[in-house]
């Protein structure tokens, strides 16, 4: 059996939710209003499905939503040129590592990201 494999994401977010959603507001005291919205995130599909996913608002077979409400409502387009220096990660909790060390390297960057 394949060993399962992590791929980290980054969406571009609409600027509105920057004026919108108080709680990315507040996370991103760091944000010009120059660069970008993103979302990051990680996923065992590819990031094309896994962003289909969000848009389409995905509920699993539990019954359980497992799309950012951020994304389904923000998310614009993938950013490959943000996440595709990142290969494969073997194990959940690097894939959680990764996310949010991308996450933190972007906002230092001055984007407003969020992520989970």
């Amino acid at each position: 059996m394949p060993k399962t494999q992590y791929h980290i994401y980054v969406i571009e977010l609409h600027k509105k939710v920057f004026t919108e959603n108080r709680r990315f507001r507040e996370a991103n005291p760091q944000f010009n209003g120059v660069l970008e919205c993103l979302y990051v995130g990680m996923t065992t599909k590819t990031p094309k499905e896994r962003f289909l996913q969000h848009k389409t608002g995905y509920v699993n077979k539990k019954g359980h939503k497992l799309s950012a409400n951020i994304v389904q409502r923000y998310g614009s387009y993938l950013r490959p040129s943000l996440y595709n220096h990142i290969g494969p990660i073997t194990t959940r909790a690097e894939a959680l590592k990764m996310e949010e060390t991308l996450a933190l390297e972007l906002r230092r960057k001055r984007y407003a990201v969020w992520f989970n």
